[in-house]
């Protein structure tokens, strides 16, 4: 039984996370519009929150996550943002 954060996200709901997840840096948005081609028709409430946490961050702390250049610390060190990444990183 699926809980309301592993329902998939809605059109309303997933517009407003991709704007969202618009950077400054070329990069981070190469990398996160490779993201949504691939996964967006799967996208969870879950990963979206997971998401959010992400974008709080500065550009180039990010990309750091992105590239592998280091792992996640603090609040954004749980496991739903490590899947994440999983997903997001080349």
């Amino acid at each position: 039984m699926q809980t309301g954060l592993d329902q998939p996200l809605g059109d309303r709901a997933l517009s407003k996370l991709k704007w969202r997840c618009r950077r400054g840096l070329l990069e981070n948005d190469l990398l996160i519009e490779r993201f949504f081609e691939k996964h967006e028709a799967q996208l969870t409430a879950r990963q979206a929150q997971a998401m959010g946490v992400l974008m709080e961050m500065a550009d180039n702390d990010l990309l750091d996550l992105l590239l592998r250049r280091k792992e996640p610390e603090g609040e954004a060190d749980t496991s739903d943002i490590r899947e994440l990444l999983g997903l997001l990183r080349p």
